[in-house]
């Protein structure tokens, strides 16, 4: 059986018991609330075993699922939670994804259905876990602090900040590339506080993540009755930031009938609310982000070509974690300091041993992941020191040295072979001594570029190095030919 843990909130009896039966025959562990006062309660409870899934129920006597999410969300940003109602209105579907709904399920739901939406909030939340989103307290920044608020000193890093802060000496728009995890949000927060807006409005906006049928009332807004379910006036993301800067993440996942509102809105710096008479004009400063490539959407016939070049006048490009492994060190510090702040315990340290298990894991899930395996593995050590065991779900990946590396005695034969078909490393020159580090390395980086035909990339993840370091090291070692 599975380990995850869902609570079911709901306060009809027939339903929670029709639910249980779902979750658990889905493999998960089911828990049943029935008050949104007894979920809240049980959420808080630091004792009991930690709740991975909700599924709310929208309407409920005393506190309804829009209220219980208003309360927990602060505490719980990363928490997944699938709301379930009988009222599928446009407006009822609005006020949960804008109180942090992932998804809407509307009543009676198939079993799969439900199955479906409690994996897809796992999916989602797998990489990111207990505090990814917690962006004030655990992200690193500060309204106000702009740049000072990035941590890391690496050449790919110190790059993208001399690009960002030449970008928020303007007013220009900022497309910020990069894989997911990378601290793209955190970024854009840094252009918005160094730039003169600082002080105004900073909303943030996942486009991905938002209904497709809903991103046009979300971004526009739409009067009362533009349509079915439209029962008052909402205002949108674009007057919500007006005066200050939108963040759009993943604003290659825009449907295309919504790309073109969204160029009309950057040209000519007004907005039409779904059902409105007339145009409302905005004065806001457009960054948006990307983990896919745009010039490929565009090629794809997926993303505007026009709208594509109005966004892509400032390209910044924020490296993976895996390429900036010198930065894990002083945000290992940084997290562990904010961990301590946030959760009011004493700071823990991190071993030796444990930091280099970091530092030769390939983080896929880049920063966002290092920052949740450092919150998990702080809540859960007994110890004040960190160790490897702390960290029981890193494992090197292929290629890099383990964290403590062992040389096994072998016959002399074996310990002379020169590197070159063979897979063995010859360790002892022909005197009899051990080679030097240089020669070793440069051996290593060499049968990397064969065995991987001098792709770049791929010899520097395999390796645990920047790309900026391999190519610095094939140049120092003559492995350019």
């Amino acid at each position: 059986m599975a380990s995850e843990r869902v609570l079911i909130v709901e306060d009809e009896i027939t339903q929670i018991t029709l639910l249980e039966g779902i979750v658990t025959r889905a493999d998960f562990i089911a828990e049943k609330c029935m008050s949104g006062q007894e979920a809240i309660d049980r959420l808080m409870n630091r004792a009991a075993p930690k709740i991975d899934v909700v599924l709310l129920d929208l309407v409920m006597p005393g506190m309804d699922g829009i209220e219980v999410l208003n309360a927990i969300r602060p505490k719980f940003p990363a928490l997944p939670v699938v709301m379930l109602t009988a009222h599928s209105s446009i407006t009822t579907v609005v006020d949960a994804m804008r109180a942090g709904a992932n998804d809407f399920i509307v009543k009676p739901a198939s079993a799969e259905r439900i199955r479906t939406a409690i994996e897809a909030a796992l999916k989602t939340s797998s990489l990111v876990g207990e505090i990814g989103p917690m962006r004030d307290q655990m992200a690193g920044h500060a309204t106000g602090v702009g740049f000072q608020s990035l941590v890391g000193t690496s050449e790919s890093m110190q790059r993208a900040t001399d690009l960002a802060k030449k970008a928020a000496k303007a007013i220009i728009p900022v497309l910020i590339e990069g894989e997911s995890g990378v601290g793209k949000e955190v970024f854009a927060n840094a252009i918005h506080d160094a730039s003169d807006r600082s002080g105004t409005p900073f909303v943030a906006v996942n486009c991905g993540a938002i209904p497709e049928n809903l991103v046009e009332s979300i971004l526009f807004g739409h009067e009362k009755g533009a349509f079915t379910g439209a029962t008052e006036k909402r205002i949108g993301k674009f007057q919500e930031a007006d005066g200050g800067t939108l963040f759009l993440d993943e604003v290659g996942e825009l449907p295309l009938d919504v790309q073109v509102k969204l160029l009309r809105a950057i040209q000519e710096k007004e907005i039409d609310p779904v059902g409105g008479r007339q145009s409302i004009k905005v004065d806001i400063r457009i960054i948006s982000a990307t983990n896919r490539n745009l010039a490929e959407r565009v090629a794809a016939g997926a993303f505007r070509e026009d709208l594509f070049y109005r966004l892509n006048v400032y390209p910044i490009h924020l490296p993976p974690l895996r390429d900036r492994k010198t930065d894990i060190p002083a945000l290992t510090e940084h997290f562990l300091d904010q961990i301590a702040a946030m959760e009011d315990m004493a700071r823990k340290q991190v071993s030796m041993d444990a930091l280099r298990l970091l530092e030769n894991y390939d983080w896929p899930g880049n920063i966002r992941q290092l920052q949740n395996a450092l919150f998990r593995a702080v809540i859960l050590s007994d110890g004040d020191m960190l160790t490897p065991s702390d960290f029981p779900h890193l494992q090197p990946v292929a290629g890099t040295l383990p964290v403590q590396p062992t040389v096994h005695a072998a016959p002399p034969a074996a310990i002379q072979t020169p590197l070159g078909d063979s897979m063995l490393l010859a360790l002892e020159s022909s005197d009899g001594h051990i080679r030097q580090f240089n020669e070793l390395e440069a051996d290593i980086i060499r049968k990397a570029l064969e065995r991987y035909d001098g792709k770049m990339a791929e010899v520097a993840r395999r390796l645990g190095i920047g790309r900026s370091t391999l190519y610095r090291k094939v140049a120092e070692y003559g492995l350019d030919t």
